[in-house]
């Protein structure tokens, strides 16, 4: 027996020093974690439970029966993050630079199984060459395998991506089919094809970093949702991603303890400017209005005019989808309506109310818009929101123009509440224009243009740029006073906790992907 155990304890030795110290050294001089270093720091201390620890590949291609590692560069099991299950797997870079193949897909796979019966996240931890060259087509089937787990979870159970390394080719498919995708500057990448690729084939001179680290895929792709200073920060961040969703699309988000103090914020009935075309930092609102410290910005810097986010309300968790007026004045263009409506739609799934702050002057013109598709980009944030079956509330802060009225979570496509403030404006479009075009011919013919202009355009501001028209015909519930924002929102929430709604019967809708 003691033979056996030393067996055991030699194989489990082993397993834990992965390529070898040597590698292990090398990884830690760019930075970076071990694979099993970041699982430690993410999981609840002395939770996680290895699964597939002794598993090795099969093939004997290239030499590779002679470059053998137990547990085939991932490791692989389950443990807990503030006492919930979660699965998980780290790709480990020291093991033949953590490439995919057979075996290690397996395990990949088998995590995800689990997942999906036991209905509990899967947090995945990519650090990657890429395809195990030397195994061929057995690779490619293997991200396959892994890819339609991926999408046979989606909104099932949450599925978070961390990208900690290099993750190239077929291996960023994974990733983008998962609901979050988080990088680390300067030591992460994610790219189709490479710098070398891109020179032959377009003569463009581009480093790894400039082509898909956390910087571009941030700011100009989107691609990425969150960013990370290094390993620990980014580990830490999905410890907080995961307290505001649930375990899977059953059951509902974890509710914090809430003691009730004074709900009113008096400051909020200041800060929106006299002049109308004045912008105003619509994070300041949310932070009047949310519980204390509980704002988790996602895509925070891409498509800035619209701001996306989880936060708590009396200790509940939401979603808040909000026009950014001190961005390209919070219009509406193809990537926030994009973002919106990703993020709309991942609420949605998990049983995440909605909360929309909207102060919109429209959508974004131009041929560039245009030509890019705004149109069927624009319908994917009002396709979101009208497939919501969450409880949806609305609180319009000032502008509400055109077709944006309409697709930012209006009454008409299926709002429960709607809330404006009085300084709202709920119209076809700026009083200015509007007077242009209606009071076109008067203008002309009056024998000062300029001031009959002002006066039609008091006039029509008088009767449309305001919350009352909307109240009248109920498709504003409430005009209320900002300061009591809070406190409305706190009852609208409570009061929406057992709604029960859903979809006509199909097999699958149709969005304007």
């Amino acid at each position: 027996m003691q033979d056996r155990v030393a067996t055991l304890q030699k194989k489990t030795a082993e397993a834990h020093l992965g390529g070898g110290q040597k590698r292990i050294d090398a990884q830690h001089k760019k930075g970076k974690l071990t694979a099993r270093e970041r699982i430690h720091f993410l999981l609840d201390e002395n939770t996680f439970e290895e699964l597939g620890m002794l598993v090795t590949h099969r093939s004997t291609n290239f030499g590779l029966d002679k470059d053998i590692y137990l547990g085939d560069g991932v490791v692989t099991g389950y443990g807990k993050i503030n006492g919930r299950l979660v699965y998980v797997f780290s790709q480990d870079f020291t093991v033949l630079g953590g490439s995919l193949a057979e075996a290690h897909a397996e395990k990949i796979c088998r995590i995800m199984d689990l997942a999906m019966k036991n209905g509990a996240p899967v947090i995945g931890l990519n650090d990657s060459g890429g395809a195990r060259i030397q195994e061929g087509v057995v690779s490619l089937g293997a991200y396959a395998d892994i890819f339609y787990r991926n999408v046979q979870a989606s909104g099932v159970v949450p599925q978070i991506s961390a990208i900690m390394g290099p993750c190239a080719g077929g291996a960023v498919y994974s990733p983008a089919l998962t609901d979050f995708i988080m990088m680390v500057e300067n030591t992460s990448y994610m790219f189709v094809t490479g710098p070398n690729v891109v020179k032959t084939v377009t003569h463009e001179e581009v480093t790894s970093e400039e082509l898909g680290g956390a910087s571009t895929h941030s700011t100009k792709s989107g691609v990425t949702h969150f960013t990370a200073e290094n390993d620990i920060d980014c580990l830490k961040k999905i410890r907080v991603l995961l307290s505001y969703m649930p375990q899977n699309c059953e059951e509902e988000a974890p509710r914090n303890t809430y003691s009730a103090s004074t709900e009113t914020r008096p400051s909020l009935d200041h800060i929106i400017p006299a002049n109308p075309n004045q912008p105003y930092d619509m994070h300041e609102v949310i932070t009047q209005v949310i519980d204390e410290g509980t704002w988790f910005e996602v895509h925070k810097d891409y498509a800035e005019n619209i701001i996306t986010g989880f936060s708590r309300i009396a200790g509940r968790s939401v979603g808040i989808v909000a026009n950014q007026p001190a961005y390209l004045a919070g219009v509406l263009d193809i990537k926030s309506s994009a973002k919106g409506a990703r993020f709309v739609r991942f609420c949605d799934a998990f049983n995440i109310p909605l909360l929309v702050f909207e102060d919109v002057p429209g959508f974004l013109p131009g041929t560039d818009q245009e030509w890019n598709g705004i149109i069927s980009n624009g319908a994917k944030l009002l396709y979101a929101f009208s497939e919501a079956t969450v409880p949806r509330v609305t609180v319009i802060t000032r502008k509400a123009y055109g077709g944006a009225y309409d697709v930012m979570n209006s009454k008409h496509i299926g709002a429960d509440m709607n809330y404006a403030w009085p300084t709202a404006e709920i119209a076809v479009m700026g009083a200015k224009g509007a007077a242009e075009i209606i009071f076109k011919k008067e203008i002309s013919e009056s024998s000062n243009p300029e001031a009959k202009w002002k006066e039609k355009e008091a006039e029509y501001a008088e009767l449309f740029a305001n919350p009352y028209s909307a109240a009248e015909r109920g498709y504003v519930d409430e005009v209320i006073l900002p300061s009591q924002t809070r406190e409305k929102l706190i009852r609208a929430f409570a009061m929406l906790e057992n709604k029960v709604d859903s979809m006509p019967r199909k097999k699958h809708s149709n969005m304007p992907l």
